[in-house]
């Protein structure tokens, strides 16, 4: 009796499940890399691996002291990504950050104009209290954050790959500070709120940072493996479950939102809500978070638990709806109940 020889689906399913075991080390290696440096907060660690592994940008939102542009630098060098730190202020200009043309007199012969590449040109951008530069300096992030390229007097740069930005923000201090359009928010995979640790993690930051000695952070990988899972991701199945869940929530979490009356009701206080791509940032978002925490699929626990980092941003309350003391939490906790 001769055997049957597998077929292509059989050949594809192996491939993914070796590389994703393969995946599964490489996360684990990366993770306790940042816990050696960053201690205590889990979640904001886990949603900003999920963030990069999903290729997307993520905004950290969190009162200062609490160890975002740490995370960032630790990030870098845990993923092998080389990284640029801009620190936005009022008097920063988009050339700051781009780059900009300048006139080239190197030979007699004759004169040209050079682009000098500006610290965008790198694959992990840390933008630094992104909301203390002027609405024209943000916008200079928004066709890199979107396609991968900025163009400089009618000419394409093409950015590296992978390209990533992990910008911070002090939601306290808000003199002096320009807030983020929406077009620009929509473009953050993630909001990540940062919130103070508790006793024991605090007493374990005093004592190991305050000393002679402190923890440095390691490589775990490279970039061309963290491209690898960035594929990964987008290849992992979705099940049908999954799909009508993030389209319920995120088409429930709009004006006029269709569905029963109470979430008619729940719509009825917002002044806009998230598009398409708040979808996408859902289903990408769950496959990296159930990678993460070592599955090959996601399930309806990662689309309720990504719920609020997803749509946070993405969403504005009516007048009315914020007078009777209505937040943006409390409504996509109220819709995410119901997956």
């Amino acid at each position: 009796m001769t055997a049957t020889a597998p077929d292509d689906a059989t050949i594809a399913a192996t491939a993914i499940v070796a590389q994703a075991e393969s995946a599964l080390a490489a996360i684990a290696r990366a993770r306790e890399a940042i816990g050696a440096v960053i201690f205590g907060q889990e979640r904001v660690v886990e949603l900003a691996l999920v963030t990069v592994l999903a290729g997307g940008h993520g905004l950290l939102v969190g009162a200062p002291g609490l160890a975002k542009t740490r995370l960032v630098e630790t990030l870098g060098t845990v993923l092998g990504l080389d990284s640029q730190r801009v620190q936005f202020t009022p008097d920063l200009m988009p050339a700051d950050i781009l780059g900009s043309e300048i006139l080239d007199e190197s030979t007699s012969s004759q004169r040209s104009f050079r682009f000098v590449r500006g610290p965008i040109f790198t694959r992990l951008l840390m933008a630094d209290e992104i909301n203390r530069a002027s609405p024209r300096t943000q916008s200079a992030l928004l066709q890199a954050m979107q396609e991968g390229h900025v163009t400089v007097a009618g000419v394409r740069h093409d950015l590296p790959h992978p390209f990533h930005v992990l910008a911070t923000q002090n939601p306290i201090e808000q003199e002096g500070t320009y807030p983020l359009p929406e077009a620009q928010l929509d473009r953050f995979l993630l909001q990540i709120d940062v919130g103070y640790p508790d006793r024991d993690t605090e007493r374990r930051i005093l004592l190991e940072t305050t000393g002679t000695q402190e923890a440095k952070a390691s490589a775990a990988f490279g970039a061309e493996t963290l491209v690898g899972i960035q594929r990964l991701v987008r290849r992992l199945p979705v099940g049908d479950s999954v799909v009508e869940a993030i389209l319920d929530l995120v088409r429930s979490a709009r004006p006029g939102g269709d569905g029963p009356v109470e979430v008619q009701t729940v719509a009825d206080k917002l002044s806009w809500g998230p598009g398409p791509r708040a979808s996408q940032a859902l289903t990408l978002a769950a496959r990296a978070r159930a990678l993460v925490q070592g599955r090959l699929a996601p399930s309806l626990e990662d689309v309720r638990a990504l719920a609020e980092p997803v749509l946070k941003h993405r969403i504005a309350l009516t007048f009315a709806a914020r007078a009777e003391g209505e937040t943006a939490e409390g409504i996509i906790a109220r819709l995410a109940a119901r997956i």
